[in-house]
């Protein structure tokens, strides 16, 4: 091994000769589904892609909502989003749920057959009167149209809630099907801004599917412990970004070295 891989091997990359469970996220799994080559490249080789932009913004309103819904959790009533929706259902409490919404530690469950440590953060957890928790995430945005979960790059949203429905099960818990996301829309028809922002405050249901996910899980080890690198996947923008960069670099080179 180089001395370049030696040197990668403090990110916690993935050692196909450890026989210790390898830790990985959520979002790595959405990452493996988008690109298995981008996946293996950030996993085993240590190049990740390059980190988006903080949603500051976004996570203002993650931690407001958590203190809104927190001070019904701790009343035991239900919050009036869920009234004015007709769900009959309140904040879930569990000494574990400061952990769970820790990103980097979340709720964890070791996969036996790939001995891949699956974990994830999630904004909350709520529980209805049959014993069933309800799996809810927070977004928020702001646009003239009404929200939704149509849109096709919505599709990692809904796995995120299928993975942490599936991850409370594997705990132990009895999990409705029904999750909710409690869209936030930043309104954009006021008169002036006045130091403050509105929003529209939608909850959305979706049913979730965890019927894919075992399966992944293994293909995600099957990647990992390959020694050939996953070619591109040609609808990943970073692997067209890639692709576009070498060729005018190597372009340019020739055509300098013609002069």
């Amino acid at each position: 091994m180089s001395e370049y891989y030696r040197g990668k091997r403090g990110r916690d990359l993935f050692d196909p000769t450890s026989s210790d469970p390898y830790k990985l996220s959520r979002s790595k799994i959405d990452n493996f589904i988008k690109c298995p080559r981008c996946f293996y490249v950030d996993r085993r080789l240590g190049v990740g892609q390059p980190p988006g932009y903080p949603f500051s913004l976004n996570s203002a309103v993650d931690l407001l909502l958590k203190k809104e819904f927190d001070v019904h959790r701790a009343k035991g009533t239900a919050h009036p989003l869920m009234k004015a929706y007709g769900l009959d259902a309140i904040p879930y409490s569990h000494e574990n749920l400061d952990t769970w919404r820790n990103a980097y530690v979340g709720i964890q469950y070791l996969h036996p057959a790939t001995n891949l440590l699956i974990y994830g953060g999630i904004d909350d957890v709520w529980v209805n009167p049959a014993g069933e928790l309800i799996i809810v995430d927070y977004k928020a945005t702001s646009k003239d149209a009404e929200v939704s979960l149509d849109a096709a790059w919505q599709g990692g949203y809904k796995r995120q809630v299928e993975i942490y429905q599936w991850l409370f099960r594997q705990n132990g818990f009895k999990v409705s099907d029904t999750a909710y996301f409690v869209y936030c829309n930043g309104r954009r028809d006021m008169t002036g801004f006045d130091g403050k922002l509105e929003f529209d405050i939608k909850l959305i249901p979706y049913v979730g599917k965890t019927d894919w996910i075992d399966a992944t899980i293994v293909g995600m080890k099957e990647c990992l412990t390959g020694e050939e690198i996953p070619d591109p996947d040609p609808d990943c923008d970073f692997c067209k970004y890639l692709y576009s960069v070498d060729q005018v670099v190597v372009a340019h080179e020739q055509l300098v070295g013609k002069k």
